[in-house]
């Protein structure tokens, strides 16, 4: 073979496999091929291998059909109370249509960074500071909303829209900080107030629980005193009665006469007197002779008593 017919044939060789190597595309996983054919869109090659007509046929775009996750920088927006916050938006969105995606916008991550601006000063414009700064998941649920169903012609869903943060003016958060503050005092002097209230009725429940306690202890105490008092004194008059009633009985038994019985019981009137719990004074039936006796030791003798 002579060097013009080698070298043909290796051109011819290249050009064989130049043919074959622009004719065979494999795609990524996940990743979808917008193939256009003399510049018109002739179709979307699936991930793994795939076969196009060299030269005629070429790859436009490579779309990621991975969720993504884009955070724009952080926008100012006016409340309805005329004040600018500034907030900070992250968005996950996926690619649902390779081909909407490719000719319905110029730039889809552009167009959805703008339309989730826009969305948010008219979700935002219609609310106030205080109730923007407490109702994220409202303004989530609602920029998602407004989000998805104007991404839906370019082929993308948005799955969700996160609120990183909101910033109000500098002032105004000195202004929240002070309340803050007031509010965290106000509630720990009430927390004070109500812990002191309760200690003091927990102690005067107290102290009138022991006062009745120490009021019944003592009312209690009195009349055992007063049953004891009472029996020690019946005892006592029990046995001056008893010693009493001996000492008549010895004198009886004795037959003494009138002036013996009436010194007897001159010497034992004194005995019934004693001690402070005698209220009442047992004064045997034989005391009328007794009287009649000690008259008789005070009267003159008569002439009986001269005769003896």
């Amino acid at each position: 073979m002579s060097t013009e017919q080698l070298v043909v044939a290796l051109v011819v060789v290249a050009a064989v496999g130049l043919v074959v190597a622009r004719s065979i595309r494999i795609i990524p996983q996940a990743t979808a091929a917008i193939i256009e054919r003399l510049g018109r869109y002739h179709r979307t090659l699936k991930p793994g291998l795939n076969l196009v007509v060299p030269f005629i046929d070429r790859i436009k775009d490579l779309i990621d059909l991975r969720e993504q996750v884009v955070s724009f920088p952080p926008q100012p927006v006016i409340t309805s109370d005329n004040l600018v916050v500034s907030i900070d938006t992250v968005i996950y969105f996926q690619v649902t249509n390779p081909k909407a995606a490719t000719y319905e916008i110029a730039n889809f991550l552009i167009g959805v960074e703008q339309l989730t601006v826009t969305t948010l000063r008219n979700v935002v414009g219609g609310m106030d500071l205080e109730r923007t700064l407490t109702s994220r998941e409202e303004i989530n649920t609602e920029l998602r909303g407004s989000l998805d169903e104007a991404t839906g012609k370019w082929g993308i869903r948005v799955n969700r829209v996160e609120l990183k943060a909101i910033d109000p003016p500098a002032s105004i958060q000195d202004s929240m900080e002070k309340q803050m503050r007031a509010d965290r005092d106000k509630r720990a002097a009430v927390l004070t107030a109500e812990g002191q209230r309760q200690a003091a009725i927990l102690a005067a429940e107290g102290d009138k629980q022991a006062a009745v306690l120490r009021a019944r202890g003592e009312a209690e105490a009195a009349v055992l005193r007063a049953q004891a008092d009472a029996e020690a004194q019946a005892m006592r008059a029990k046995g001056q009665a008893d010693a009493i009633g001996m000492v008549f009985k010895a004198i009886h038994d004795g037959n003494p006469d009138q002036r013996l019985l009436a010194y007897q019981y001159l010497q034992t009137l004194p005995e019934i007197a004693k001690g402070d719990a005698n209220k009442l004074w047992i004064v045997p039936s034989e005391m009328g002779k007794v009287l009649e006796g000690l008259g008789g030791l005070f009267a003159p003798p008569g002439p009986k008593d001269r005769e003896g």
